[in-house]
């Protein structure tokens, strides 16, 4: 199967019972509801780790959503192109080892490049379902920019 033929895959990850760190997930459903253009898929990664090299390794490019806790404002999206775990921006999630230990993997079986999208969330939030309203806002900016370079098909910044 070629490049072309494997497509572009958006993995959204997190936990939506802990309020903002579901924001990845919750990316990823708003983009699979959209028309996206042809050979990209949206999926729900939740807190897979490892699980989802398989799915990593099926596609030609990679679009991850996932949410920190860096130095950034709260609700700030950053696009990255992260190449190891140390390039991963620091979270305080049940699934931060299990990603950066993912994305090593992958890299070493020969993955291509991956982009992030990082959404910066207050690690102290208290634990409730949904989205406070600045990720609300970062998680709506989100998706237009990811729809945006899709439809330019080239990588943005």
């Amino acid at each position: 199967m070629n490049s072309e033929e494997r497509g572009t895959l958006i993995l959204g990850l997190g936990n939506i019972l802990m309020g903002d760190e579901g924001v990845g997930v919750t990316v990823a459903h708003r983009l699979a509801a959209r028309p996206l253009p042809e050979g990209v898929s949206s999926m729900d990664g939740g807190t897979g780790g490892f699980t989802l090299l398989g799915t990593l390794e099926e596609a030609a490019r990679i679009i991850l959503v996932d949410a920190a806790a860096d130095d950034h404002p709260v609700g700030t999206v950053t696009r990255l192109e992260p190449r190891f775990a140390r390039d991963y921006p620091p979270t305080l999630t049940a699934h931060d080892i299990g990603v950066k230990d993912l994305l090593d993997i992958f890299y070493m079986r020969g993955g291509g490049a991956v982009t992030l999208y990082a959404i910066t969330i207050d690690p102290h939030q208290p634990l409730e379902v949904g989205l406070s309203p600045v990720i609300e806002q970062a998680a709506n900016e989100a998706v237009e920019r990811i729809v945006q370079e899709l439809a330019v098909g080239v990588a943005t910044a």
